[in-house]
């Protein structure tokens, strides 16, 4: 069964575990998996790995004792085996036991890169959290591994890998429905920029925060910082465009096969929530061109959503029609015609353990499941799974250019072949970020 065949069947109601393909992975080889980074999505990936194929969790790496103990116990409880994983403070020592045949990666994003590129010197291929880098550099660094390792990267930006949109994907898009697409607007108008104010504290005894910091800028520990709300801080990612922007950007380049933006622009600021501690913009836009195409991207985290249906997702316009897609359904409207509607496809029946778990975003649930699906076939042909590092490091670097160029105040022009802006200096320079020492960046030419 083709993987388009696989994911139409899922939309249409059918088990992804009764497909052929999902039988001959259960029947398979147990894999040895690692995960480093025991937060919030770093446990709903695993599980949904878990749901999905025979696996041993055999490793599990956090900076904070507290969330790794919980995750060990949980893990252990969910998993075949009822055995409780053997638990690390650092990575390093994880992966010199060099026995995992999958590593997961889920850490901030400062972490990303240099875990990566451990995980695959290892042995392991892995599947990273986006976005996959806080500079462009890091991000060809880790393409260079995983190329020269000859390791599977799947990266988590699961929109590729979900039902619903898949269909709309083959339908509207891919049929011709639509007509010319001439532009495109991806949106985020979820408040979920942080607001509050606290004070600075001492960390939790629980917590080695200088690990927890690493490569990043030393920072005074505020409970912003961790868990979870360290997105509010540039230091440790990309702010909402590295956040949210990468998987709207990502789909569409899926949709339309596009490769690198021609060029690259961005305005915003902090312009409403002046108060709080978040250094993040709360209001931004950016365009990123291609040749007849723009695609225009825009995040509010205050008032409304410019369609209240369609908080975070994507309009495609061409000249037969228009299309709507976000994470909970579509909207497709030929011109003139009545809208089609579709929902997002859930799995209660066959994941009734998805009702009750906890933390868990329902709704992106069976996703996961057929992205980790297509990462361990990619694993067994030895191919590249349709969320390849590269195509990540395409979107992720396309969103670290938008704030660079609302940084620097001007458009960035971008030679894809070189994979650098074309005569300006300044955003040259910017690509890669002074590493805090001991920590030193990695090269693509000698990792």
């Amino acid at each position: 069964m083709n993987r388009r065949s696989f994911l139409k069947a899922a939309s249409a109601g059918s088990l992804a575990l009764r497909s052929d393909f999902a039988q001959g992975l259960r029947e398979g080889k147990t894999r040895r998996v690692g995960l480093i980074g025991c937060g919030w999505y770093g446990k709903i990936d695993l599980i949904r790995l878990i749901q999905v194929a025979p696996v041993e969790v055999i490793s599990l790496c956090d900076v904070d004792s507290k969330m790794l103990d919980d995750a060990a116990e949980r893990i252990g409880n969910r998993q075949a085996s009822k055995k409780r994983p053997r638990t690390y403070g650092d990575y390093r020592q994880m992966l010199r036991e060099k026995d995992l045949d999958i590593v997961l990666i889920a850490t901030p994003d400062h972490w990303h890169a240099l875990a990566m590129i451990e995980a695959v010197k290892s042995g392991a291929d892995v599947y990273v959290q986006k976005p996959i880098s806080v500079d462009v550099n890091e991000g060809k660094a880790m393409v260079a591994a995983a190329r020269k390792y000859g390791r599977v990267v799947q990266v988590g930006t699961q929109r590729r890998s979900t039902p619903h949109i898949a269909e709309a994907r083959d339908r509207y898009v891919k049929s011709g429905a639509l007509g010319k697409i001439a532009a495109v607007e991806i949106y985020c108008y979820y408040h979920m920029r942080a607001t509050e104010n606290p004070p600075d504290t001492a960390p939790p005894p629980n917590l080695n925060y200088e690990m927890w910091t690493g490569p990043a800028p030393m920072r005074p520990y505020n409970k912003l910082v961790h868990p979870r709300t360290w997105r509010a801080f540039y230091e440790y990612g990309n702010g909402i465009v590295g956040d949210m922007c990468v998987h709207m950007l990502d789909m569409t380049r899926w949709y339309l096969d596009l490769g690198w933006p021609t060029s690259i622009s961005s305005t915003g600021g902090i312009f409403v929530d002046k108060a709080s501690k978040a250094d993040i913009t709360d209001t931004q836009t950016a365009t990123f061109d291609y040749p007849d195409l723009r695609v225009t991207w825009q995040h509010r985290t205050w008032g409304e959503a410019n369609d209240p249906k369609h908080p975070w997702g994507a309009t495609y316009y061409g000249d037969k029609g228009t299309l709507k897609v976000d994470v909970y359904g579509y909207d497709y409207t030929p011109l003139g015609g009545k809208t089609v509607h579709r929902d997002v496809t859930y799995e209660y029946e066959q994941y009734p353990e998805d009702r009750t778990e906890k933390d868990l975003e329902r709704h992106v649930a069976p996703a996961i499941r057929y992205h980790m699906l297509d990462f361990l076939k990619a694993i067994d042909q030895r191919s590249k799974p349709i969320a390849d590092i590269e195509q990540g490091y395409i979107s992720t670097a396309s969103c670290i250019l938008a704030n660079q160029s609302m940084w620097l105040g001007r458009t960035i022009h971008w030679d894809a072949e070189q994979q650098q802006p074309l005569g300006e200096d300044k955003a040259t320079a910017a690509l890669e970020r002074k590493y805090r020492e001991p920590w030193q960046h990695p090269e693509p030419a000698s990792v």
